[in-house]
C-alpha cells in the first residue's frame, strides 16, 4: 500500500502538469493569434496604412481591446463611429461600435462617458443584453445600485439564464439594502445559456 502512494502522487503530478501545459499552450496560441490579427489589421488600409472604414476600424479596435490597448481602441472606435455615421452603416453595426466604445472608456474608468455610449447603443438596439449588462455595471460603479439593478432586470427579461445579470442583480440588491429579493425571470433559457455575450462586468460585445 505504501509503495502505491508515491506512484499515485507521481501520476497525479503528471496529470496536473499536463493540464497546465495545455492551458499555457492555448494561451500562447491566443496571444499569437491576436498579435497576427493586430499586425494584419493595422496595415489593412490603402498602401498598408491603418484601415479607414468603420468595419476595419472596429475590427482593429476589437483586437486592441483584447490586448488591453484601451487608449488606442478608444481612438479607433471614435473614428469608427464617425465613419459609420458618414457611411450610413446599418443600425446593428452602429450599436456594436457604440457598445465597444463604451467598453473601452469604462476600461479607463471613464464611466460617465461610457454610459452615454451604452445608452446610445440601446437607443439603436433596445434588446441588446451585452450593452445592458455593461450599462448596469457602469451604473453600479457610479453609485447607482437601484438603476443598475433595474437594468440587470431588463437583461433577464430578454435572457432569463444570463449569468452576468443574475449575479449582478444580487450584488445590486445587497447594495440597495434588500438582499432577500428574488431574482426575477429566472426560468432557464437554453438559447441564452450557450451565449458568450453576457460577459463578466464589462464586455465589449461584437
Amino acid at each position: 500500500m505504501q509503495e502505491l502512494l508515491p506512484k499515485a502522487y507521481l501520476i497525479g503530478l503528471i496529470v496536473l502538469l499536463g493540464a497546465a501545459a495545455v492551458l499555457v499552450g492555448r494561451q500562447i496560441l491566443r496571444v499569437r493569434k491576436d498579435e497576427e490579427a493586430l499586425a494584419r489589421l493595422s496595415s489593412a488600409g490603402p498602401g498598408g496604412a491603418p484601415p479607414t472604414d468603420s468595419v476595419g476600424l472596429y475590427e482593429l479596435a476589437s483586437v486592441q481591446l483584447r490586448k488591453r490597448l484601451y487608449g488606442q481602441a478608444v481612438d479607433n472606435l471614435k473614428l469608427a463611429l464617425r465613419k459609420a455615421q458618414a457611411e450610413k452603416a446599418p443600425d446593428e453595426a452602429r450599436a456594436l461600435i457604440e457598445n465597444a466604445y463604451g467598453f473601452a472608456l469604462a476600461a479607463e474608468t471613464k464611466f460617465s462617458e461610457a454610459i452615454r455610449h451604452y445608452r446610445s447603443a440601446l437607443q439603436i438596439k433596445p434588446d441588446y443584453p451585452v450593452a445592458l449588462n455593461n450599462l448596469a455595471y457602469a451604473l453600479g460603479k457610479l453609485g447607482e445600485p437601484q438603476e443598475a439593478r433595474d437594468t440587470y432586470a431588463r437583461v433577464l427579461d430578454l435572457e432569463p439564464a444570463n449569468g452576468t445579470a443574475r449575479k449582478g442583480i444580487k450584488t445590486m440588491e445587497r447594495r440597495v439594502g434588500d438582499p432577500t429579493k428574488a431574482v426575477p425571470n429566472s426560468k432557464p433559457d437554453p438559447s441564452a445559456a450557450s451565449g458568450k455575450r453576457g460577459g463578466k462586468g464589462l464586455k465589449k460585445g461584437g
